[in-house]
């Protein structure tokens, strides 16, 4: 697939905004372009919450954020750009005026993805020159966290045009999900309706409030669909005999009049002033932007928690999360200066990682070295393939010297040094600075290369042992570190 390096993205509102996070968190440069003056207060506004989101999404190296500039017209923002985003409201007019502006500076290969929320994008390509390479990738608020995009391809949309999109997004950590028949609102947008829907009545009836339709949601099947959907849910429901018991159980019931799926109460002024009013009860101790950052975290938590087991949405942060060790290990194998001690991590404080003082606490610094004795592994060859085929280095002794105090948000480098790469053993000294300078800490580990298959400890592969002599042999020069080889009161 082509490098993305540079995008456009017309449209500065909320879903723009969160494109923008997602694109310059993947080291992706965008130029932005929106009439509105207020836009680069609002972006700033998204990138702020982003910023705070990936400092605790994930403890994966990040990759150097990219470059973001608004330009003053449609033009200009396209010109060179390697992929377009549209997300301008929803007005087919609109949307296909500006498509005649881009086709009229954008590269002919460049594709437009437009972010409605319902549109078909059949109607989208109308009048295009090249309508092969438009089609629909409906994110969700927030963009920057949220996987899931839904890809919908026009009549005149490419296979591969799909393709090279279902690629690009999964590089950015989100799943692509092809909607392979073209639907108004498309799959997700569509269940939100009805949920939506039947809300409204509820409340308008009086017979709850927003709150407790809320609960009802989060402490109720909320939680379940988090993690397995709907039919997944359903099937366990049918106990031992599955879904299709739970149909045989459940089916008769969709006869009965108990939800107004196909009815929505009259939208006037009093609906509005009720759940307006209900809602700013519920919540309006908060602000809009306290209730992103909320919502941020137990975004989180719950992304973490799902990755930890492998399952639902879990698995696109995992595997984001390995492309970015991946993608830090491997520019080093051909820019670092092996002869002097390797930058193995190069980052800042996450908030969650300091005491009630404000400072780095003593575990992180060991996770830490960790990280840099991670990424020093995929620097010789131990990475995720190579653990997979039965090999690793296990950690079997560490010392640690803390010298300094490093606070949240603050940057931080590991430089690694090799003081013995032979036979099974690996042993090496991490020094964890300040970018100003100031040493942290020290951490000294000594490790075993283990056959994962018989659990002992064996000779590393060919290649991995050449990597870590070549290394070795290049930093045999140095002198002892200051602190090696201590222990305690040593």
């Amino acid at each position: 697939m082509q490098q993305i390096k540079q995008a456009a993205v017309i449209g500065g509102g909320v879903i723009g905004a969160g494109w923008v996070a997602r694109l310059i968190e993947n080291g992706i440069s965008v130029r932005i372009y929106d009439p509105d003056p207020t836009a680069p207060q609002k972006v700033d506004a998204v990138l702020n919450n982003s910023r705070h989101a990936y400092s605790k999404l994930t403890m994966a190296p990040r990759r150097a954020e990219g470059k973001f500039t608004f330009a003053s017209d449609i033009a200009s923002a396209v010109k060179n750009a390697d992929w377009i985003v549209e997300a301008v409201p929803e007005r087919l007019d609109l949307k296909q005026k500006i498509y005649r502006e881009i086709e009229a500076a954008a590269p002919q290969a460049t594709i437009i993805a437009s972010s409605t929320s319902g549109i078909l994008p059949t109607d989208l390509q109308a009048g295009l020159q090249h309508p092969e390479r438009l089609l629909v990738a409906h994110p969700f608020n927030p963009v920057y966290l949220l996987p899931l995009v839904e890809l919908v391809g026009g009549q005149q949309t490419t296979a591969a045009t799909i393709e090279r999109a279902q690629a690009f997004y999964r590089s950015m950590g989100m799943h692509p999900l092809h909607i392979k028949k073209e639907i108004e609102a498309f799959i997700a947008d569509r269940l939100l309706e009805a949920v939506w829907r039947e809300s409204l009545w509820l409340v308008s009836d009086g017979i709850a409030s927003t709150e407790d339709v809320d609960d009802a949601i989060r402490y109720g099947f909320g939680l379940r669909w988090a993690q397995m959907g709907l039919f997944e849910t359903y099937r366990i429901a049918g106990g031992e005999a599955g879904m299709r018991h739970f149909m045989e159980q459940f089916g008769p019931c969709l006869t009965w009049p108990w939800t107004k799926l196909t009815d929505v109460p009259e939208f006037n002024d009093q609906l509005v002033d009720l759940i307006a009013g209900q809602s700013d009860a519920q919540s309006g101790h908060h602000s809009i932007r306290e209730l992103e950052r909320i919502r941020d975290n137990n975004l989180i938590a719950i992304l973490q928690a799902l990755k930890a087991h492998d399952w639902g949405a879990g698995k696109a942060l995992a595997a984001y999360e390995k492309a970015q060790y991946d993608a830090a290990a491997t520019p080093a194998q051909t820019q670092v200066d092996y002869s002097q001690p390797i930058k193995t991590v190069e980052r800042s404080v996450p908030t969650d990682w300091t005491d009630y003082n404000n400072h780095m606490n003593e575990s992180r610094y060991l996770q830490v070295s960790s990280d840099a004795t991670d990424a020093f592994m995929r620097l010789i060859g131990v990475d995720a393939a190579y653990v997979e085929a039965g090999g690793s280095y296990f950690t079997v002794e560490t010392h640690i010297r803390h010298l300094d105090e490093v606070r949240a948000l603050e940057p931080i480098v590991v430089t690694t040094q090799v003081l013995q790469g032979s036979g099974k053993k690996l042993h090496l000294f991490n020094r964890i600075q300040h970018a100003d300078g100031r040493l942290l800490a020290t951490a000294e580990h000594m490790l075993i290369h283990v056959s994962l298959k018989t659990r002992s400890a064996s000779l590393p592969s060919e290649a991995v042992a050449q990597k870590l002599a070549e290394i070795a042999q290049a930093q045999a020069h140095l002198a002892k570190p200051d602190g090696a080889g201590r222990a305690i009161g040593g």
